[in-house]
C-alpha cells in the first residue's frame, strides 16, 4: 500500500474538468482529481476549501479505490453554479448525483469534511452512497454554535481577502505565519507546506460559492435531522476542532444511532492534515463494511 502523503509536499493542481448537464437545468462544470482503481469513492471538501484538502490521504486511498476528489461548485477551481440555480441542499445533492453519473460512477463510498460531511450524509440519506464517512460534518450545531462558526468563517474570508499576495507568501513561508493563517482549522498548522497554505487561502478568497452557501446555512433546512439507515456511516470528530465543537458529534450520533462515532485525537476541523494515517484508516474501515456491489451481467 502506498505511503500516506506527507502534508509538507507541495500541493498539486488538477486539470480535469467535466461538464454536467442535468435534465431541465443549465449545465455546469466541475474540476476534479481522480486516482486509483476499485470501488468508487467520492471526496467532498468543506466551505471555502478545495479538493487538495484531501491530498494527505488521497494517495493511500487510491491504492484500494477509484478515488474522485471534487472541487464543489463555486469552490476551488470549479465555477459557481449558473444564475438561478440554488446552493441549497435540495439543489446541490441531486447535482452531485448527476456529477457522479457524468463521471461514470454509481453509488460511490462518500467521504466529506464540514460542508462536505453534511453533503455526504444527504447523499447517503437519499440513496446515492454505499457508505458515508463524515468528518466534522456541518448541520449539528445549535443556533449559538452556528453564529460562532459563521462569524469565524466570515473572519477567515475577510482576512484572506485583505492579504496581498506578497504578504500572504511571506506569512506562509514560516511556521508561525502558517499557524496565524490556518490554526482555526488545523491542530498542526506548521505541517502545511507554504504553497499549500497560499493555495488554500486564495481558494477561500476567490470562492464565488462562499456567500450563497453561508446564506443557505442559516435556513432551518441546513440542520441534519434524519436517520441514515441501510449503509455504514461513520462520524469522525477531531478533539481539537475549534470551528465545529466536538460535542456536536454526540448530537450526530443521537440523530444517526447506528453510526460509528470516532474521536480523532490531536486533530482539528480538517483532520486529514493532522493525522492522515488515522483518517485514511477510518475511511477504509467504513468502506469495507459496505456490502459488495452487485455483479453486472
Amino acid at each position: 500500500m502506498p505511503a500516506v502523503f506527507t502534508p509538507q509536499t507541495p500541493a498539486r493542481v488538477s486539470a480535469s474538468v467535466i461538464e454536467v448537464s442535468p435534465a431541465g437545468q443549465p449545465p455546469f462544470e466541475v474540476v476534479y482529481e481522480r486516482r486509483g482503481s476499485g470501488e468508487p469513492m467520492l471526496l467532498l471538501h468543506g466551505i471555502g476549501h478545495h479538493w487538495q484538502a484531501w491530498e494527505p490521504v488521497l494517495t493511500v486511498l487510491a491504492g484500494s479505490y477509484d478515488v474522485i476528489a471534487l472541487d464543489l461548485p463555486g469552490f476551488g477551481a470549479s465555477p459557481g453554479l449558473p444564475d438561478g440555480v440554488s446552493y441549497g441542499l435540495e439543489s446541490v445533492v441531486p447535482l452531485l448525483a448527476e456529477t457522479c453519473t457524468a463521471l461514470g460512477v454509481e453509488r460511490p463510498h462518500v467521504v466529506g469534511n464540514s460542508l462536505g460531511g453534511l453533503l455526504a450524509l444527504e447523499l447517503g440519506l437519499h440513496g446515492f452512497a454505499r457508505s458515508v464517512t463524515a468528518l466534522s460534518p456541518a448541520g449539528f450545531f445549535t443556533r449559538p454554535e452556528r453564529l460562532y462558526a459563521f462569524a469565524v468563517l466570515r473572519g477567515m474570508r475577510a482576512g484572506a481577502r485583505a492579504l496581498p499576495d506578497p504578504v500572504l507568501g511571506a506569512l506562509a513561508s514560516t511556521a508561525v505565519g502558517r499557524a496565524a493563517l490556518t490554526s482555526t482549522i488545523y491542530a498542526r498548522p506548521g505541517r502545511r507546506s507554504a504553497d499549500a497554505v497560499v493555495a488554500e487561502t486564495r481558494a477561500l478568497r476567490q470562492a464565488p460559492g462562499f456567500a450563497p452557501v453561508l446564506a443557505q446555512g442559516q435556513r432551518p433546512g441546513a440542520l441534519f435531522e434524519a436517520d441514515v439507515t441501510g449503509i455504514p456511516v461513520t462520524i469522525g470528530w477531531g478533539d481539537r476542532d475549534r470551528l465545529l465543537l466536538r460535542r456536536q458529534g454526540v448530537r450526530a450520533k443521537r440523530t444517526i444511532p447506528a453510526a460509528r462515532l470516532v474521536r480523532l485525537r490531536g486533530c482539528g476541523h480538517v483532520p486529514m492534515n493532522d493525522d492522515p494515517a488515522t483518517v485514511a484508516r477510518v475511511i477504509a474501515d467504513t468502506a469495507r463494511c459496505a456490502p459488495a456491489p452487485p455483479l453486472r451481467r
